[in-house]
């Protein structure tokens, strides 16, 4: 099952601009493959976006110097503001953020929340740039593995 919303707003792009904040109990480091672990504890932050997880590795493509973020918990956590100030949070098992293409991919047990609605699958992709979400269950979930989206309704002016 697949569900699409589209938001209102797309991530802060001045915290690409930002410093990154990386905070872990402990850290390793595979040089020669450009691939850096942080484990236990770990929080990193640049502007408004916040990742907490058990773990994080932080892979750096040899060609193109594009990062990759993957995060690990239970569950591991993605918040941001977007650009109007409307913060978006998500959580799952594991999180793989692509600064560079703009897209969040969270799976196993994922959830995405933004102003009190929220979608819940196995799998849920955000677009920053594109402002859409799409969200997937397993195909061969039962009932309580499907897609659920619950929407609030906008509060109404009492003039």
């Amino acid at each position: 099952m697949s569900s699409a919303l589209v938001s209102t707003s797309y991530a802060d792009k001045l915290d690409l601009k930002k410093e990154i904040n990386i905070d872990a109990s402990r850290q390793a480091a595979d040089l020669k493959n450009k691939i850096f672990s942080y484990i236990d504890n770990v929080v990193i932050t640049q502007g408004t976006l916040r990742i907490k997880a058990d773990l994080v590795q932080v892979i750096t493509d040899t060609e193109t110097d594009e990062k990759t973020y993957i995060a690990k918990g239970n569950p591991a956590t993605f918040s941001q503001k977007l650009d109007d100030g409307t913060p978006i949070y998500l959580q799952a098992n594991e999180i793989k953020y692509q600064p560079s293409q703009n897209i969040v991919v969270i799976s196993g047990n994922a959830e995405l929340r933004q102003e009190g609605s929220k979608v819940s699958g196995s799998i849920i992709t955000y677009n920053f740039v594109t402002e859409q979400v799409s969200a997937d269950s397993d195909a061969d979930s039962d009932e309580n593995n499907r897609v659920k989206t619950v929407l609030q309704p906008k509060a109404l002016d009492k003039n």
